[in-house]
């Protein structure tokens, strides 16, 4: 992904994406104007301007190009009504992608080479790539931000550990990692809001991912010494648990009815507070968070679950002392 800085058609060609985010792209012409920014995360399919009418023409989006798109131009072309391509080409679009590997028309080419515009082409459909596409920009140009922590999946929940320098969370971390879990990120967690309320962590820098800095041992390679499958790349963050030395002044939550979250990027997220103190295994509270946060999920709410017994107790037994009371009077 395009870090702090301008995204070019270029940058477009040349990421290194996977699996159901590939691409598939080609440049076919008009490579001088690969330098082209792109500067929103929207497309533009311009049915509408191919046939002269320009108003409101969004320009300044990818202009994506299908069968439809493609046989018009065609069309065009060979009726000699090339006016309206021409004007086209006379504002400083990003670029045109052709899907369904169709190439367009010579004379086309031959606009886009002299406006200096480029073309991609890609085999995918028009649909299929129009997913993936805002898959891409709605990450690259999604609101971020960097946070202090260590960001870790257990049992498929992206738990981010807060709390001060030196309270554990690495080794927290690292024994979630010897119990079969995942390190996304360690020490700053780079955090996008990505279709407005979904928050995806990763590592801030890619360079030095997956490595921890155990205090004491050093940095550790987590890939080498765990192996793949001890690593992830990118996690929803769902649930944070901020670790913060015992205060015996403070009044812990002993219950759990009392929910607290934390706002990221004007999402909010579930907040664990968690004291640290010698004799308590932080790592199995944490997972047991994991397991509770899933059940919540679910629809169950243990401590609400609960608190609706002890009531129904209750109610049940003031029931009864009411009777009993009574029947003693007669």
């Amino acid at each position: 992904m395009i870090e702090d800085k301008e995204l070019t058609v270029l940058d477009l060609l040349d990421m290194d994406l996977k699996d159901h985010d590939m691409l598939e792209l080609c440049c076919i012409a008009g490579r001088k104007g690969l330098v082209r920014a792109i500067t929103v995360p929207d497309i533009n399919r311009p049915g509408l301007a191919l046939s002269g009418f320009f108003d409101n023409f969004a320009w300044q989006r990818v202009q994506l190009m299908g069968l439809g798109e493609n046989a018009y131009i065609k069309k065009l072309i060979e009726e000699a009504s090339i006016d309206g391509l021409r004007h086209l080409f006379s504002f400083a679009i990003p670029c045109f992608i052709f899907t369904n590997n169709e190439k367009p028309d010579a004379i086309f080419l031959d606009m886009a080479e002299n406006a200096n515009c480029p073309v991609l082409l890609t085999e995918l459909s028009s649909t299929e790539f129009m997913n993936r596409l805002m898959r891409v920009l709605s990450s690259i140009f999604a609101p971020k931000t960097t946070v202090h922590g260590v960001l870790v999946e257990v049992y498929g929940i992206g738990i981010l550990l807060t709390g001060d320098s030196g309270v554990g969370k690495s080794e927290t971390a690292l024994e979630l990692i010897e119990r079969g879990h995942r390190l996304v990120a360690d020490d700053v967690v780079e955090i996008r809001c990505v279709s407005g309320n979904i928050l995806m962590g990763s590592g801030a820098n890619k360079v030095i991912g997956h490595h921890m800095e155990i205090r004491g041992l050093g940095i550790i390679n987590v890939t080498h010494l765990f192996g793949v499958r001890a690593i992830r790349d990118k996690k929803q963050v769902q649930l944070i648990c901020n670790l913060e030395e015992w205060d015996t002044n403070k009044v812990y939550d002993r219950i759990g009815t009392d929910e607290k979250t934390d706002t990221i990027l004007d999402v909010k997220v579930p907040l664990l507070d968690i004291p640290v103190k010698p004799g308590r295994n932080i790592p199995i509270i944490v997972e047991t968070a994991a397991m509770n946060e899933r059940l919540k999920k679910m629809g169950y709410h243990s401590a609400q679950e609960f608190n609706r017994n002890i009531l129904r107790w209750l109610e049940s037994e003031s029931a009864r002392a009411v009777y009993f009371g009574r029947d003693e009077s007669i």
